[in-house]
């Protein structure tokens, strides 16, 4: 009678936090949810730019034409050398933060805080090469004509090599000036105008014979389909709309503008995360300096987020392989 009065008592008491659910205490856990519904967010982004580039497969920007550049080195294309490069920083930083997580586990202060800043230093470095990336797919290089329908015309020699629209158009004299405040509607304004006019454009491709036209369809053997030369002259006359260069959300020299789009948005959120993991790390980086996890007795905050540095971590390599290795 009296143990069961016992276990009564027992099941209707409320649980007081003495035990840990799978030895995690509240703030791991806290960190888990967050992660797993962080990753339920990134699977939905990929899963759409998935669709996306299914439903669009024939006119999809191919990822080794767009992704060429590295600093330092203009004029030089070298297809995912960089972003390589991105990929490697970061998963080192991975690898550092294990570093500082085990350190911390054997209350080693002078490791941890070694550890904490090397791991600092690759996020950094990371951000600020995604920043570069970014202004560099934004600026574009060769230029390209929209035509009425959307498509998109870049132009290449005889053997196959992308050409730059400076490289051969005809500028000319020009009436044609970008309204601004001052000298129009002050209620108005407008983007700043290309470099070059179709006009302009034409008149180059015209007089140079070695050009063509090449479209954003890809062809069977995987190779953006190349007009003939009396082709590319008819679809420049009768199709070309404007003059397009870089890419932004309403157009894309490189293809279809979906790809920018998904491009600045999912690299974009994932920066966003990179960068706020780095701000997070400095503060528990001075945290560790000013001695707060040894008067704790624990380094548990390093342990939390290092499980958030290895989630960000982990969506880069998806990042990574579904816009630029697939």
């Amino acid at each position: 009678m009296d143990s069961t009065v016992v276990t009564t008592e027992a099941e209707n008491k409320v649980w007081g936090g003495g035990n840990e659910p799978m030895r995690a205490s509240y703030g791991k856990m806290m960190m888990w949810f967050f992660i797993v519904s962080d990753a339920l967010t990134f699977s939905g982004f990929l899963a759409s730019y998935g669709f996306s580039r299914f439903k669009f497969i024939d006119s999809w920007p191919i990822a080794d034409e767009v992704f060429t550049h590295v600093p330092f080195l203009h004029g030089q294309e070298h297809p995912m050398i960089y972003v390589a490069f991105m990929t490697f920083i970061l998963i080192m930083s991975s690898v550092t933060m294990v570093l500082a997580v085990d350190a911390g586990h054997h209350m080693n202060k002078a490791k941890v805080t070694l550890y904490m800043f090397l791991t600092i230093i690759g996020g950094a470095i990371f951000v600020g090469s995604q920043a570069w990336e970014w202004a560099t797919f934004i600026k574009g290089d060769y230029g390209a004509i929209q035509t009425k329908g959307g498509n998109i015309l870049q132009f290449v020699n005889t053997e196959g090599h992308r050409v730059a629209l400076g490289d051969f158009a005809v500028v000319g004299e020009r009436d044609r000036v970008q309204h601004e405040r001052k000298n129009g509607l002050w209620f108005t304004s407008e983007s700043a105008l290309p470099t070059y006019t179709l006009q302009e454009v034409v008149a180059g491709f015209e007089a140079n014979p070695d050009l063509l036209v090449r479209t954003q369809v890809i062809n069977e053997h995987g190779h953006k389909t190349v007009l003939s030369r009396s082709e590319s002259l008819k679809q420049l006359k009768n199709n070309g709309l404007h003059v397009v260069e870089g890419a932004n959300l309403h157009v894309n020299e490189y293809g279809t503008p979906l790809f920018a789009d998904f491009f600045f948005f999912i690299t974009g959120f994932h920066g966003f995360h990179v960068f706020s993991g780095v701000v997070i790390n400095i503060i528990i980086f001075f945290n560790v300096i000013l001695g707060t996890y040894e008067r704790r007795g624990s380094y548990e905050m390093v342990e939390k987020v290092g499980l958030y540095w290895h989630f960000v971590d982990l969506v880069w390599v998806f990042v990574f392989t579904f816009f630029y290795l697939v």
